[in-house]
């Protein structure tokens, strides 16, 4: 029995950089290939170690910046035989060059009722397939805040896959589903809905689940999260990056400490293939649906040494800058 791993990669324009005034150029270079370690870095660690990966490509600033930005990111993606998804942070919508963000549309997907979200959806589709994209048929949610009225606009729109669930986020990720669920399940159940592919979290201190994101576990932990989904047998494993992760919040550095995590993370994967295979959505993936996958559990130590590697990223290597 195998478990498919998707290992995902959120592909957007950052909203700082923009309210911090920069231009497109300064944006572009800083939300998506941001010093040597953003999407063209990416990229090539993913071919050196045989792994499919899908980026979710946000491509709403189009409307304010133009196409081509978004061409650029895709036509990257679909070159290195990596597969493009749909990403969206609605709140470009409404936004304006070189207004520092005064302007603005509402910035969660759950702000919008069901008709506004298809909407906004359909319009997202039609400008990730401008930019040469096939049509999509996975989506995840900017923030993962999504919802049931979400669901419903995406299976309207023809969509298969839905990847917004996250139970360590629950701010934002609203789709009624129990926090600690990270199998894939048809949702809302009962209907031809959609197939939601959870984003996986694990328990790393008792009763509080954190995300499977590279700027937020350990190695270690995310190598005792892959041992525990292929030995238990999960339906499925989920793993999160940003096109700008591996760099320090203003995009002035290389973190040294997530660059480290995500070489190690395709290692391990790597290794792992026979047992963790990386897939992509548009493959259609036979997925075991509705199991009751149980989340990794708490460690101290483990938990400790990946406070202590995150205090040093937050000390020193943003200090550097």
């Amino acid at each position: 029995m195998v478990t498919p791993v998707f290992l995902t990669v959120d592909t957007e324009f950052a909203w700082r950089h923009h309210r911090a005034g920069l231009n497109l150029k300064a944006i572009y270079d800083r939300s998506i290939e941001p010093m040597g370690v953003g999407l063209s870095y990416q990229l090539n660690v993913l071919r050196r170690h045989g792994l499919k990966a899908t980026f979710f490509i946000d491509p709403m600033p189009a409307d304010i910046f133009g196409i081509d930005p978004v061409r650029r990111m895709v036509e990257a993606v679909l070159e290195a035989g990596q597969e493009v998804q749909l990403h969206c942070h609605p709140h470009w919508q409404q936004a304006r060059v070189d207004d520092r963000g005064a302007a603005h549309d509402r910035f969660q997907l759950y702000e919008y009722d069901r008709d506004e979200q298809q909407v906004v959806l359909a319009r997202a589709t039609e400008l990730l397939m401008a930019a040469g994209a096939p049509r999509p048929v996975a989506f995840r949610a900017g923030s993962y805040a999504a919802n049931d009225d979400t669901l419903a606009a995406l299976a309207a729109l023809g969509f298969t896959y839905d990847s917004s669930h996250n139970g360590a986020e629950r701010k934002h990720s609203r789709i009624t589903l129990p926090a600690r669920q990270v199998a894939p399940v048809t949702w809302p159940s009962g209907s031809p809905g959609i197939i939601e592919v959870p984003v996986t979290v694990i328990e790393d201190r008792p009763g509080h689940l954190r995300t499977f994101q590279i700027c937020a576990l350990s190695t270690e932990e995310s190598c005792d999260a892959l041992e525990h989904a292929a030995a238990s047998g999960h339906a499925a494993v989920t793993i999160v990056s940003h096109s700008f992760e591996l760099a320090n919040r203003s995009a002035t550095r290389a973190n040294a400490v997530h660059v480290r995590r995500f070489e190690a993370l395709c290692e391990i994967l790597h290794q792992m293939a026979s047992v963790l295979p990386t897939r992509h959505f548009a493959e259609m993936p036979a997925l075991r649906l509705g199991q009751e996958d149980a989340v990794l559990g708490p460690d101290s130590l483990r938990t400790r040494w990946r406070q202590a590697e995150q205090l040093w990223s937050n000390l020193v290597e943003e200090r550097r800058a």
